[in-house]
């Protein structure tokens, strides 16, 4: 067993029908641009009824017909907002606990030790958070249950150092199941392109058709901090 394998994207999201919503975060070959990518997946009518805009600040997620939408408080938020400490990525209203905190004067990891999992038993799906700093370098982060009833939370961090071609992948869900399993073990190594729209297109065709929702991925320039992002929604 190489421990040191870089998996492939492709192969981990073509064999999965349900790694619900995913994080990438990692450097491109050439080690000139941070790389950051965004999914969400979907099995009830809710769920499916998303698409992702653009904000100043990053993005948000939004009903794509409202009169459809039940209850937005765990499916309306904004995973993506850009603060001076670097990009935060999350599943969930975090984003916003995160960015709060840097404001503050708290660090990532301190934001979240205020919160834990989602509140929807028996899945407890968990909070996945990401952030990426101006170097390249990048935090991730789970908060999940510890128990199937939901009793306790349990709060893991990981920091990557810049590696060129390399990224690591987090996603809430082991696959699908009833109540769904949640992720475990530290998150995957995988590999990263050094074309936004090869990787944006790996990531999107490789994601199951009938689960998938939007998709966010952003190119960060290392040296200017100038960025290219695309957003690619199934309700169009």
């Amino acid at each position: 067993m190489d421990i040191y394998e870089i998996g492939s994207i492709a192969e981990k999201l073509n064999t999965n029908t349900y790694p619900g919503r995913g994080i990438i975060l990692g450097v491109t070959p050439d080690g000139s641009k941070a790389v950051a990518a965004y999914f969400i997946m979907g099995r009830s009518v809710n769920s499916r009824n998303r698409v992702f805009t653009e904000e100043p600040d990053g993005i948000s997620t939004e009903a794509f017909d409202p009169s459809l939408l039940k209850d937005p408080s765990l499916i309306i938020y904004h995973p993506v907002r850009e603060r001076k400490e670097g990009l935060i990525v999350t599943n969930g209203d975090q984003t916003d606990t995160i960015a709060d905190g840097f404001a503050e004067g708290r660090c990532f990891e301190d934001s979240l030790r205020t919160r834990e999992f989602e509140p929807d038993g028996p899945n407890w799906t968990p909070r996945i958070s990401g952030l990426q700093l101006k170097d390249g370098s990048y935090k991730l982060s789970i908060l999940k249950s510890a128990d199937a009833e939901g009793t306790a939370c349990v709060r893991q961090f990981f920091d990557y150092p810049p590696m060129a071609g390399m990224g690591h992948f987090i996603h809430t869900y082991v696959c699908d199941g009833n109540p769904i399993p949640t992720f475990q073990g530290e998150p995957e190594r995988v590999d990263i392109l050094d074309d936004i729209d090869e990787y944006t297109g790996v990531l999107w065709n490789n994601l199951n058709k009938d689960n998938r929702v939007s998709l966010f991925v952003r190119y960060t320039d290392l040296e200017s901090g100038e960025y290219e992002q695309l957003i690619v929604n199934e309700n169009v």
